[in-house]
């Protein structure tokens, strides 16, 4: 499954990619020779200190269907298992089948509508915490594990990526009077 000729490519390719947009499309190259049809997005936490503690807001920095799930769309997610357990606890989720689609995603009719059936959300860590999520949707209604491991693999050399972008994103953010910036979110 793992083709010596696409990693050769993605090896040769990443270090001279410019911008978080380049390297990401070099990892999504990748994955689509390596996994077939799919989305790939890229979503930054970007829950402020004085967010509610029952929210965590998320933002997209990347996605390969730019017209279906637009960069920097951002949304709301109240504290559910799929939460916790990918942005709090920082653990991969795995979702196989419409149902399970359903149950954690607000968006699952057009997840539906793209074909799409499985995903594998990855947390991008940074000090330990959830930065980032990398998140892989599949036609396929099941993973293999060789494949969950592909996409953690994927999602490790996008990390220092989308943290720089983040770090550019938060340096960015306006601040109230006073205030500090601050690496730490939610």
């Amino acid at each position: 499954m793992l083709s010596a000729e696409v990693c050769e490519r993605l090896c040769d390719a990443l270090p001279r990619a410019a911008t978080v947009d380049a390297a990401l499309g070099h990892i999504e190259s990748a994955r689509r020779a390596l996994l077939g049809p799919g989305l790939l997005t890229v979503n930054l936490n970007a829950t402020a200190p004085d967010d509610p503690p029952d929210e965590v807001q998320l933002q997209r920095l990347w996605s390969s269907d730019p017209q279906a799930y637009p960069v920097a769309g951002r949304k709301r997610k109240t504290l559910t298992r799929w939460t916790q357990q990918l942005l709090v606890r920082a653990e991969v989720f795995v979702g196989e089948g419409e149902a399970a689609l359903a149950e954690v995603f607000d968006d699952h009719v057009l997840i539906a509508t793209l074909g799409l059936r499985a995903v594998v959300n990855v947390p991008l860590l940074e000090d330990g915490r959830c930065a980032a999520t990398f998140n892989v949707l599949g036609t396929r209604p099941r993973w293999t594990q060789q494949e969950i491991v592909l996409v953690r693999l994927l999602a490790l050399l996008a990390t220092p990526w989308v943290l720089r972008a983040r770090r550019d994103a938060l340096a960015s953010r306006p601040r109230p009077p006073g205030r500090q910036p601050s690496s730490t979110v939610a």
